[in-house]
């Protein structure tokens, strides 16, 4: 099977990091899974560092610093060479110059208003827009994700007792 090249943006990072249950996990997960293949930069996980470790999120550090880890083990790291200056917000355009060295199949981001539709051959969709096309393509039951609560919220890591979405498509 041909790999599924991706590019995921900050804020598809930060609610998976948030939202065990949610969508944006399920894409995490799912690009952490052959044959899709997740690319960033340097600026990417850097980005990501920092966004992650604003206060208001209240994530632990710990809980952090294991998934900029999982994201370093799983992701493909390249150097884009050209500079892109079409995105509504300058900071996004570090994803529109990741997804055109990749030659990335998707862009997935929950932010569709600063990006154009298409770049190249680079097609900008939502989270759902990608579990609806591709997830039923790839297998996110592999474990590599930390269950446990990222945020400070909680006193003590807990298992939480919904199942999230992964589980749900594993249980099938």
């Amino acid at each position: 099977m041909i790999p599924l090249r991706l590019v995921i943006d900050t804020n598809v990072v930060v609610s998976a990091a948030l939202k065990p249950e949610g969508l944006q996990r399920t894409v995490v997960l799912l690009a952490m899974t052959k044959p899709a293949r997740w690319y960033v930069s340097d600026a990417i996980v850097s980005e990501y560092a920092i966004v992650l470790a604003r206060p208001e999120l209240k994530i632990r550090r710990s809980l952090r610093q294991q998934f900029l880890q999982l994201i370093r083990n799983h992701a493909y790291s390249i150097s884009p060479s050209r500079l892109a200056q079409i995105t509504a917000d300058p900071a996004d355009n570090i994803f529109v110059e990741c997804a055109d060295a990749a030659r990335a199949d998707y862009l997935v981001t929950g932010n569709q208003r600063h990006f154009p539709k298409f770049w190249k051959n680079t097609k900008i969709i939502t989270s759902s827009e990608f579990l609806s096309m591709i997830a039923p393509h790839l297998n996110p039951c592999r474990r590599i994700w930390p269950t446990r609560s990222m945020t400070r919220a909680s006193a003590s890591p807990t298992h939480s007792t919904k199942p999230d979405a992964t589980s749900a498509a594993c249980s099938r």
